[in-house]
């Protein structure tokens, strides 16, 4: 650089880079930015929501974290601690704004009726099982390829018939996918 000190030039190094290379008025380094609403949450259902023991006169009893919080800030109340009597007030009046009847509102209810003994209602929710072709009456359950290889593991020494190896293929949503043991016929 010139020794000349014009307000144009200025000494490049380190943390001084070229005017060149700088970000020009209007340009931003993460134009898209965080996502809105995203790992700015508080995640008060995780916490909340986990069961804890309590005891009670001398018995013990399972209850979620929120209820035993607002157990504490009542008894805290009743001791005379006059900032927890106002928060587990203020908590109770949240709680019965939120059981008021909603009018005007509509409301999907929705009916599944469950054979006595199916486990069927359980295994989409926990991601064992899909449902193929969920709205024929064809309709039918297949597992998922994760949980065939966690039972065919639990047989251990145990092994299946042929025909028991072709319900397994027939059961299995992606059976391309499972990595079947060695002693396996149906591949």
């Amino acid at each position: 650089m010139s020794d000349d000190d014009s307000g144009n030039e200025y000494e490049v190094g380190y943390r001084r880079p070229p005017k060149s290379t700088r970000f020009q008025k209007g340009q931003r380094a993460n134009p898209k930015g965080r996502p809105a609403g995203r790992s700015n949450d508080v995640p008060y259902e995780a916490v909340l929501g986990q069961k804890v023991t309590i005891r009670e006169d001398g018995s013990e009893r399972q209850v979620t974290a929120a209820e035993a919080f607002l157990l504490h800030l009542t008894k805290q109340a009743l001791a005379g601690n006059s900032a927890a009597a106002r928060t587990a007030m203020s908590a109770i009046e949240a709680a019965k704004a939120i059981r008021q009847p909603h009018y005007g509102i509509l409301h999907t209810w929705i009916r599944v009726i469950v054979t006595p003994g199916s486990v069927n209602s359980a295994l989409e929710p926990l991601r064992m099982a899909r449902k193929l072709d969920r709205y024929r009456e064809t309709a039918r359950m297949a597992l998922e390829p994760w949980i065939v290889e966690a039972a065919l593991a639990r047989l251990g020494n145990g092994r299946l018939t042929r025909k028991q190896q072709e319900t397994v293929m027939r059961a299995t949503r992606t059976p391309n996918k499972v990595r079947w043991p060695d002693w396996w016929t149906m591949k």
